[in-house]
């Protein structure tokens, strides 16, 4: 009950300061439209959006602001937020979405339609051999030859190894997809015309010699149907070998890019189309890739923007003159200013870092003051005070009011607010309490950016991504080839470079070969 009263007065506490902050933009609101016209007679031409407070009182997204220059006590006193948007959605981007979804609902027929056909084809491998031996018991019992033990015997070896092939199968074939790819997989298409043209040529060859004849070597029959049975295990085999093993040994090493921030990766790949490439890339792009987070790019973007709008141009010659004569005079003069801007910059990052380091460390003391404030219970104190105990959750909630300010000033000094809401860090400190983990395990999520699949998916997940390349993407790959993977924010940039040949010469040295003499001079003291 204390520590619900704790986080209720907390949240109070935070609905105060918005509303505070509310009054006081309202206010500055009122005297902008109250301040009069500039010397020259024209209006600011800096156009400030207004952004709504966030829903969550901890962590709003507020990742559209172009420059954070506030106090240490920011927080305390206001949480208006301006500055310029940063994202539109256009008609095209509405089209372009449309069209997204019109090739979704397409890739989902047509993988149905892929695994229909091979599930019809696998029912149709299993049964030919099982119809091939029943089929003269059904259809002149009578007049076939007897045939005894070495009868039962190959029943018993296609039985065996119908059970292997149906097991192998499984476990090659049924898997679930992890992605829908643009083309058809060239080597499982292969295997399933091989294996459609194999078990034809049996039914065309069984339909002939031995349906028409009615042959009444039925042992002869039994051995055709284990013929057929042990070639379908070969195909099985060479399945393996042409989509598991070929793949394995490391020929390309390729460099994974993105587009907005530099971030690169290497990988090493074996024999694969560019399209299964763009697969394994963008898997191992989840797991090895820091979280693309736009909000770190906007810094670059208003620093430029502030410098181009304090620069006027005035029409000296008249409204007849184009604009191309203000482009260039605004170019010259950005340029002229450009030996200055390093200086802004410089101290800019100086000053960014002063201040991550101090919140910091004051989010470090505040976590470890907290996790001082509860103790595991062990089983003969739980007897004693079964009053005064609490679950992970509860826990949770009891310290997370003494954090929250300092981890909430942390995150928005770094830019990573919008990646973890307040339920995520309160299941991630109830997780940390309940697995006995210390207050550096828990601050490791945030105060080191992790991979893309540690944050929740409705927050970076792409689920479509197009595969732009020059070479047809069933094509294998090759040394040189550049293929780009896109989504709606970034783009990969993957650059294929062939392993080299490495020649290694062998030099043996005897061991009996290391000999050494003792140089002494006058001045060698041994």
């Amino acid at each position: 009950m204390s520590a619900a009263m704790d986080t209720e007065s907390t949240y109070s506490g935070y609905s105060h300061y918005s509303g505070h902050s509310k009054k006081a933009h309202r206010q500055g609101s009122r005297d902008r439209h109250k301040s009069p016209r500039s010397k020259d007679g024209s209006r600011s031409e800096k156009s400030v959006t207004i952004q709504t407070p966030p829903a969550e009182p901890l962590l709003g997204n507020d990742a559209s602001r172009a420059e954070e220059a506030q106090d240490d006590n920011w927080g305390e006193t206001t949480t208006a937020i301006t500055g310029t948007s940063e994202h539109s959605i256009s008609q095209e981007d509405i089209a372009r979405i449309s069209k997204d979804l019109e090739d979704s609902v397409g890739l989902d027929c047509k993988r149905y339609l892929g695994l229909t056909v091979a599930a019809v084809l696998g029912l149709l491998v299993f049964l030919t051999p099982i119809a091939f031996i029943l089929l003269p018991q059904i259809l002149w019992r009578d007049d076939l030859e007897p045939c005894g033990t070495v009868c039962e015997g190959l029943f018993i070896s296609v039985a065996f190894k119908l059970l292997i092939l149906l097991i192998g199968t499984w476990a090659l074939f049924f898997r679930q997809p992890k992605a829908d790819l643009p083309r058809v997989f060239v080597f499982r298409a292969l295997l399933l015309v091989l294996i459609f043209l194999f078990v034809f040529s049996y039914w065309l060859f069984y339909g002939v010699r031995i349906l028409d004849s009615k042959d009444t070597n039925y042992q002869g029959i039994v051995q055709y149907a284990v013929s057929l049975v042990d070639a379908l295990l070969f195909i099985h085999y060479l399945a393996i070998v042409l989509l598991e093993l070929r793949q394995l040994q490391p020929m390309f090493t390729v460099k994974v890019v993105r587009s907005t921030d530099g971030e690169s990766r290497y990988y090493s790949l074996g024999h694969l189309s560019i399209q299964r490439a763009a697969l394994v890339v963008l898997e191992n792009y989840y797991r090895d890739f820091t979280v693309y987070n736009p909000a770190l790019l906007t810094a670059s973007k208003s620093r430029a923007a502030k410098h181009m709008a304090g620069l006027k141009v005035y029409n000296v010659d008249g409204p007849g003159n184009n604009a191309s004569g203000q482009s260039r005079a605004m170019i010259a003069a950005a340029a002229r200013r450009r030996d200055s801007s390093h200086n802004e910059l410089y101290y800019e990052e100086a000053d960014h870092e002063r201040r991550v380091k101090k919140r910091r460390a004051r989010l470090v003391v505040a976590v470890e003051e907290a996790f001082t404030h509860i103790k595991r219970l062990q089983a003969e104190e739980q007897q004693k005070a079964p009053g005064e105990m609490m679950d992970p959750r509860e826990a949770a909630q009891a310290i997370f009011p003494s954090m929250a300010r300092a981890l909430q000033k942390y995150l928005r000094t770094t830019r990573q607010q919008q990646y973890h809401s307040m339920e995520s860090i309160l299941q991630h400190l109830s997780f940390c309490i309940t697995n006995n983990m210390t207050p550096k395990a828990f601050l490791e999520r945030y105060l080191n950016p992790g991979p893309t699949l540690q944050y929740d998916r409705d927050r970076w997940f792409s689920k479509q991504w197009t595969l732009v390349s020059e070479e047809a993407v069933t094509s294998g790959l090759q040394d040189g080839i550049v293929f780009v993977l896109k989504c709606l924010d970034f783009s990969l940039v993957v650059n294929v470079k062939k392993i080299p040949f490495i020649k290694l010469s062998e030099e043996f040295i005897d061991p009996k070969s290391h000999k050494f003499v003792l140089r002494l001079q006058s001045e060698t003291s041994v």
